[in-house]
This record gives structure tokens, C-alpha cells and sequence, in this order.
């Protein structure tokens, strides 16, 4: 698809997703919506980026253009939109936000009636009318028919209660201290505002957005500076959110970051043993390191692997009558409590299972040691079909009978390719990646 990638559409603001593209897309949006419309609403919320004011307004215009009403939330994070979307019986959420890119990008991720990320096969039909200017032209509303738009602020309320409430009423954080670090995006008024409620003691950092500064060395993608305050405080646990704060990274109470692959195995096995994991089942991708897999499988319970994307995970989640999985890259979905990966959420289950052990965070959250993987990026001008590549099947066919797990994949929202070798000898995995990346080099770089 031209316009929607591996999380809706997403790209550098002012180019690729301008003002008059927001306003097509909501318009084309509003149409395939409006076919199965209850209510005629539409749940919109952002991040902090300043891009978000220009791209808000324009989708603002083109779903009233086409009849909708729009109600306008502010600064939420995307977990909350897809809660919220259902519980305000509207027709579709859109949040806009780049999750962890960097503040010049932005994107428009959309929810069903029932807070669920869109198939392919919608997002497919969204984009064939985008680009039926006909139908875009005969479908806009006049008179009493075009839309209105209205701004609530009060709804934070409602999504902090839902958080809350799925904190086991038998515990409390009293005496927990927390560092928290909001990557200065959508959860930087949530955030803290929970976690105190709940009674610990919470040291917050990067929360103070100004539209250019999100996810700028802080928040998930960059948990190191978090550790070493997580020491300096003398913490419990570190919790650093992406800018949509719907990733989790966890920090223990020595300062060193847990991994996401560590992080869900030892969840899931908790969650076994207290007989909250439905299926006897997890799911997560295929970036998941192979260690993961046999220490489930060591503990009666099936790993199931999805395509790269949270959404992915979730349907097979459905498919399989799983409650349970996630990305390594933070993205943790419990079902039961959340309608998509949801770092706040996801945050107070693990420090449920900290609390319940009686043991500390580097005890419960390193249940078993990684595979030694290797994982690569690197820039490309034209994303050629790998079974395009000449050589590059021999080359993996040969890595493979060394023992080696590999996954070659083009990044869906930037011009990369992602490079990822595993393997139980270290320097093996070095020398084949290196290999790997000079044949890439001299194919298609």
C-alpha cells in the first residue's frame, strides 16, 4: 500500500503527511466509516509534537466535511484512545502520533467502534478511496449535514480509573518508589497521576513536552539514563514509556534494563502458575530470541510467533484464545486489561508480579539468559523484494546449517532494512552478521 504502513500512516509532517493529506485521509476515512456508522462520532487524540496542531486541524475538516462530529481529546496516550472509543460508543478512535520516531515525523493510527486496530483488508479500502477523487468530491456534506467538532477535557479521568481498577485491589505501591520517565509525550500528565494515586512514591522525569523534545534521549528508546537515576533515588524500578506510551521498558532496582523478551517470559510464566494464562499460550514476533521460546516451552506453554506489529500479535492473540504477548521492543498486550499494548497498564501488571514474589526486580525480571543476537539497520535507497536479492537465499541457507536464526525484513516506515542473526555462538553470530551486512552493502545499499 502506497499510504498506510506497519501502524496506520506515518512519515515526515509537512511532506509526506501534509495538511491536505490529513484532510483527505480523515475524508476517506469518514466515507468507509460512515457505511457502518452507529453514532456519526469520531474520538480524535494526539501526542505532544508540535506538527500535531496542523495535522489535528486538517483532520478535523475533513471528517466533518463528510458528516461526522468530532470529538477532540487533547494529549492521551494511544492505549487510552482505544479504550476510550468504545466506551464513548464512538465510531472510530484516530490518535495521531509517531509513537517512537522522532518529533519531525507523525501518524494517524486508527480504532474500530470496538477499540481495535484496522485489518490490511480496511486499510486497503480507506486507500482506494483516497485516491477516488470522485467519490471524495460527491460524498461531502452541505447545510445541516456537515459536521461539528467540540474539544473534552475531562476524559483523562475516565482512562485513569480504567487503569487503576486493573491493579489487584489486594496490593498497594505504598513504599514502592518509582522512577518514571515519560519520554516528554501523551502519558506526561497520566503517568504520574496513577502511580501516585496508588500510593508510591514517584520521581518523574521528562515530562515536559514542547513539541520538539519528545522521545528526544529519554522515554524507551533510551532506558540507560533512566537506570542510572533509578540508582541515584535508590528505586525499586525504573519505567520508561515511548511517546504514545503504549511501549514499556523496565528498569531494576541495580539500574540495568530489563530485556522485552526476559520481560514476557517471566509474565507469562507468572501468569501460568496463577492460572491467568488462557490457552496455556503466548504470543510474540519473530524478532523474539529463541531462548524465550524454550524456557516457555520448559514451563508447559506454546509460543505462538506473529509478524512484526503489535496488531499482529493481537490477532493471533484472538485466533488462538490468548490473553497474553507482546513485541521484545516493549509493546505488551494484556488482553484481559487492555484493548492494544498499553505501557502504563502493562507497567502495574509487572510490578504486580514483583510485589506478589516478595523478591526484588532483578530476581523476577531475569528468569533466563538470551541467545546471543545480533540485530542490525541499515539505509537503503529502493526497497528491492528480497527474493529479488541474487546470492541472498544461499548466503542464509548457509548461515541456517551453521545453526543460525535469521529474519530479513525492510522496516515499514522508513527506508531501512532490518538485519537479525541469533545463534548459541557468539562469535559465530559476529562473524556471519558481518558477512551478512557487506553482501547487503554491495547488493542494495
Amino acid at each position: 500500500m502506497k499510504l498506510f504502513g506497519t501502524d496506520g500512516v506515518r512519515g515526515k509532517a509537512g511532506t509526506f503527511l501534509d495538511a491536505m493529506t490529513a484532510l483527505k485521509l480523515a475524508q476517506a476515512a469518514g466515507i468507509y466509516f460512515r457505511q457502518h456508522s452507529k453514532t456519526k462520532k469520531i474520538l480524535l487524540g494526539k501526542d505532544t509534537r508540535r506538527s500535531g496542531y496542523m495535522i489535528e486541524n486538517a483532520l478535523v475538516s475533513g471528517f466533518t466535511s463528510v458528516g461526522y462530529d468530532v470529538i477532540q481529546i487533547g494529549p492521551m496516550p494511544t492505549p487510552a484512545i482505544a479504550y476510550l472509543t468504545e466506551s464513548m460508543r464512538c465510531d472510530a478512535g484516530i490518535m495521531l502520533s509517531a509513537s517512537h520516531n522522532p518529533f519531525e515525523d507523525n501518524g494517524v493510527k486508527f480504532f474500530n467502534c470496538h477499540g481495535d486496530k484496522l485489518s490490511n483488508k480496511i486499510e486497503k479500502e480507506i486507500e482506494d478511496i483516497f485516491f477516488n477523487n470522485e467519490l471524495i468530491i460527491s460524498s461531502q456534506c452541505t447545510d445541516i449535514e456537515i459536521g461539528k467538532a467540540k474539544r473534552i477535557d475531562d476524559v483523562i479521568g475516565r482512562y485513569i480509573v480504567s487503569i487503576k481498577s486493573s491493579f489487584p485491589k489486594e496490593l498497594t505501591l505504598n513504599n514502592m518508589r518509582i522512577v518514571l520517565d515519560c519520554a516528554n509525550g501523551a502519558a506526561y500528565k497520566v503517568g504520574p497521576t496513577i502511580f501516585e494515586e496508588l500510593g508510591a512514591d514517584v520521581i518523574v522525569v521528562n515530562d515536559k513536552p514542547d513539541g520538539f523534545n519528545i522521545n528526544e534521549e529519554c522515554g524507551a528508546l533510551h532506558p540507560k539514563a533512566l537506570g542510572k537515576l533509578v540508582v541515584e533515588y535508590r528505586a525499586d524500578i525504573g519505567i520508561a514509556l515511548d511517546g504514545d506510551a503504549d511501549r514499556l521498558v523496565v528498569v531494576d532496582e541495580k539500574g540495568d534494563v530489563i530485556d522485552g523478551d526476559k520481560l514476557i517470559g517471566a509474565m507469562a510464566v507468572y501468569l501460568k502458575n496463577h492460572d491467568l494464562l488462557q490457552g496455556d499460550g503466548c504470543v510474540t514476533t519473530v524478532m523474539s530470541n529463541k531462548a524465550l521460546e524454550d524456557y516457555l516451552s520448559e514451563n508447559g506453554i506454546k509460543l505462538h510467533r506473529a509478524n512484526v506489529g503489535d496488531k499482529y500479535v493481537l490477532e493471533i492473540m484472538k485466533n488462538e484464545n490468548i490473553n497474553f504477548g507482546g513485541e521484545q521492543s516493549g509493546h505488551i498486550i494484556f488482553s484481559d486489561v487492555a484493548k492494544t499494548g498499553d505501557g502504563l497498564a502493562s507497567a502495574l501488571q509487572v510490578i504486580a508480579m514483583i510485589l506478589c514474589s516478595g523478591k526484588k526486580a532483578s530476581e523476577v525480571l531475569n528468569p533466563f539468559e538470551l541467545y546471543p543476537q545480533i540485530l542490525k539497520n541499515l539505509m537503503v535507497e529502493e526497497k528491492v523484494p528480497l527474493d529479488k536479492i541474487k546470492g541472498l537465499e544461499e548466503l542464509l541457507n548457509k548461515f541456517r546449517e551453521l545453526g543460525l536464526r535469521d529474519l530479513i525484513r525492510y522496516s515499514g516506515t522508513e527506508n531501512k532494512i532490518r538485519l537479525l542473526l541469533e545463534g548459541k555462538d557468539q562469535t559465530l553470530v559476529e562473524n556471519s552478521m558481518e558477512e551478512l551486512q557487506q553482501f547487503i552493502k554491495s547488493n542494495i545499499c
